[in-house]
């Protein structure tokens, strides 16, 4: 297992075929404003990807926009509606198809209210997550070994919970209910860019 820093864009031909984990860190949580510094990837075999784009990028980044957009890859986030908002917003591409642990999560862990990745993973696979980079500066000139370490923790485990999540959605039958939650999320992720980010549009309200 080895954590592979890169700058600006992900090497031609590092990971395997198949799903990928994706996870992205940036300056804070309003995307317009707050900028993309890391996206983390991994094809689930134990190495992690970190590619760190500076103040300042043109995120041009082909082969990792070419990762994000191919339609033959399932992406594995873990509130997949920030970092697809996140992603389409600085790098310009959809990362579609969809599954999101969080969402999976709710419609199956219905018997607790703790959805959160570090919760998620102790439940499922008997792993501790550490959170306490969660909130440091990203888009510092160095990253620290822990903040690699971090960065690299939240797609880690993906490929496994996303098993045993899809495990469960099947036999409490909302498999469907799951991947049409999926396939709406890039637009979710368009509302929360548009402006919509809070208000229900589904709801009865006008406000």
């Amino acid at each position: 297992m080895a954590v592979h820093l890169h700058e600006d864009d992900l090497p031609a031909g590092v990971l395997a075929p198949g799903p990928v984990a994706v996870d992205t860190e940036t300056m804070g949580l309003i995307t317009p404003r707050d900028r993309l510094c890391l996206v983390q990837i991994s094809d689930g075999r134990g190495d992690e990807h970190l590619v760190r784009f500076k103040p300042g990028s043109d995120f041009a980044a082909p082969n990792l926009k070419a990762v994000l957009a191919d339609p033959d890859r399932v992406k594995l986030f873990h509130f997949a509606r920030f970092d697809l908002a996140a992603i389409e917003h600085y790098l310009g591409v959809t990362a579609a198809p969809v599954f999101c642990t969080k969402i999976a999560s709710k419609l199956v862990r219905t018997y607790t209210d703790r959805h959160g990745l570090k919760d998620l993973v102790r439940e499922l696979l008997g792993k501790e997550l550490s959170k306490q980079q969660q909130s440091s500066d990203w888009g510092g000139a160095e990253l620290s070994e822990a903040q690699r370490d971090y960065a690299a923790s939240d797609v880690r485990y993906l490929h496994a919970a996303h098993a045993i999540l899809v495990e469960r959605l099947a036999r409490e039958n909302r498999t469907e209910l799951a991947q049409a939650c999926f396939d709406f999320l890039p637009h979710r992720a368009a509302l929360d860019l548009a402006g919509w980010p809070e208000h229900d549009i589904f709801s009865h309200e006008s406000a």
